[in-house]
Formats: C-alpha cells, sequence, structure tokens
C-alpha cells in the first residue's frame, strides 16, 4: 500500500493581463468623468477665460517698448549706384552704355539700351562672373511714349552671391536680340516672354509659344488684354478649334455611310 498522500492542486494565482481590467477600472472612471459634456456656464467660464489671457498677452507686448524701425517704418530709399563696381567696370569696357544704375533695398539695376543687351550681357557673364541668369521677363507700360515694355534680366555671381538686374526698354511691335548664346537657360524664358508679351527676341533658336498653344489670340500678360478672356482659336482656325478656346479638335475619320 503506498504511503503517497492525495495532493491538492495550488491555488492558481491570477495573471498580470487577468488583473488589468480592475486595475484600470479607476483611470476609467476618471476618464469617463472628464468626458461628461460642459454645462453652458462652464462653457462661457472657459471662453472668458481664454480672452483674459489673450488680452493680457496683448496688453504686455503693446506696453514693451519697440525699436525706432518698428514703431514708424519707414521704406527704403532708392540711391544712385552709380559707384557700384560693375557698373563701373561695364562703363569702361562700353563707353556710355550704363544709361542708369539704381540702389533699392540694397539691390542694383542698370539701364541699358536694348540694341546692346548681347554684348552687355557677354561682358558681365565674362568678366563680372554672373554665370547663372536667374530670370528674364517683362512689365508692361501701354501709356508710356519712349516704349512700351521693361525687359528685365536679373543675374546672380556665385562667389559674392550678389544679384544685379538689367532693365532695357523696348518699344511695341520692336524686337530686341536673344540672349541664348549667352546663357542657355534664356531660351525658355524667352519664349515665355514672348508668349505672354509678345516681345519678339531676334536669333532665338526657335521662338514659340510655351505656355499657350498655337493660334492664341493676343498675350495674355499685356495690360489691355481683357480679363474675362477673349475668343483664341477659333476666332483664326474655326475648323481646327472650338469656339471659346481650347485643344485643337481631332479630325473624325469619315467612312462610307457618315462619319465614325
Amino acid at each position: 500500500m503506498s504511503d503517497d498522500k492525495p495532493t491538492t492542486p495550488p491555488e492558481e494565482t491570477p495573471t498580470a493581463e487577468e488583473k488589468a481590467p480592475e486595475q484600470a477600472t479607476a483611470p476609467e472612471a476618471e476618464e469617463k468623468q472628464e468626458k461628461q459634456p460642459l454645462s453652458d456656464e462652464e462653457k462661457a467660464a472657459k471662453i472668458a477665460e481664454a480672452k483674459a489671457k489673450a488680452a493680457a498677452r496683448k496688453a504686455a507686448e503693446e506696453a514693451e517698448p519697440k525699436d525706432p524701425w518698428e514703431e514708424k517704418p519707414v521704406p527704403p530709399a532708392h540711391e544712385d549706384a552709380s559707384d557700384d563696381p560693375d557698373a563701373v567696370a561695364l562703363g569702361g569696357e562700353i563707353p556710355g552704355v550704363v544709361l542708369a544704375a539704381d540702389r533699392f533695398a540694397g539691390e542694383v539695376t542698370l539701364s541699358v539700351p536694348a540694341d546692346r543687351i548681347v554684348d552687355v550681357c557677354r561682358f558681365l557673364k565674362h568678366d563680372c562672373d554672373y554665370k547663372f541668369l536667374v530670370d528674364l521677363t517683362a512689365v508692361d507700360w501701354p501709356e508710356r511714349e519712349q516704349g512700351r515694355f521693361d525687359v528685365i534680366y536679373w543675374m546672380h555671381r556665385f562667389n559674392d552671391s550678389k544679384r544685379l538686374r538689367l532693365h532695357a526698354i523696348v518699344a511695341d511691335e520692336e524686337p530686341i536680340q536673344s540672349v541664348t548664346e549667352v546663357w542657355k537657360t534664356a531660351n525658355w524664358m524667352e519664349r515665355e516672354v514672348y508668349d505672354l508679351f509678345g516681345i519678339v527676341f531676334e536669333n532665338h533658336p526657335g521662338l514659340e509659344r510655351i505656355l499657350t498653344w498655337e493660334g492664341f489670340n493676343g498675350h495674355p500678360l499685356r495690360k489691355d488684354f481683357p480679363v474675362e478672356g477673349i475668343d483664341t482659336g477659333a476666332a483664326i482656325y474655326p475648323d481646327v478649334y472650338p469656339p471659346g478656346g481650347g485643344p485643337p479638335v481631332e479630325e473624325a475619320d469619315e467612312e462610307e455611310g457618315g462619319a465614325v
């Protein structure tokens, strides 16, 4: 007969996962209590408190003394920039080519004759190290007598991060020479100016519209272009362009018995 006594199984202790629901009951109750909707009085009190804080912050800011430039802002003034080293160098290389030199907000703009633009740009690139043509654009002055358009060239020099602008006046229907032989990036820029202003760049390798389509009627950035738009391609090619403008209409293939 065996002396072994029957043993009772030990009581199982609850695991952490089983205890978790009991331990989380108190925080959950607090969370539920916090999520109770606020009464109208409590909402009004919170809004009034936020407004009071904002008013106090604003009053504190206004009480602080301000710098003179902030108290009464003064815009920068235009200054004569004929002493600018690049203006001096350009005038020494091509006498009389600098018609005006203006400095505004630390940047210099040189006015030059439109018929010397290629010579000016070539000198500024190769002798003054303006290797990068940032932008080439135009401004329309339809009422100006001395010439309707300003053609603007914006250049950058990497070694001192200086930027220089050129400004040339061009009359309506008068062309200006392309500077694509100086900066290749002028190709698309001149096409954009031609498309939107109608300024022709002579000796451009492929002067055609770049933003509007072939047959578009007018130049959208001219100040006399109607704000509401005009009938475009249909006025010129009614058999190809639909009324009101838009891309060309593909011709339908015709077969016996009618169009397909």
